[in-house]
């Protein structure tokens, strides 16, 4: 069983760390993308944040994961 409680990592984001809480699936998926694009985690969370608006960095990057698999899904 999959566990729903968030885990806490650190990013560095363009020279500040910053702490983002998310599921265990998310992280594994986020990581994934970072390697398939082949950029540092940290690049990609930098990246995310830039054009994440009034959202949270947590949910941008689940929003980012999800648009992501449905992008996939629809080709």
């Amino acid at each position: 069983m999959v566990s729903g409680r968030p885990v806490k990592h650190s990013l560095t984001l363009r020279g500040h760390r910053t702490s983002v809480s998310l599921e265990k699936p998310f992280w594994d998926a986020f990581r994934e993308i970072a390697d398939i694009r082949n950029l540092p985690i940290n690049e990609l969370a930098a990246q995310i944040d830039e054009t994440r608006g009034d959202i949270g960095l947590a949910s941008a990057i689940r929003l980012f994961v999800l648009d992501h698999y449905r992008a996939i899904r629809a080709e």
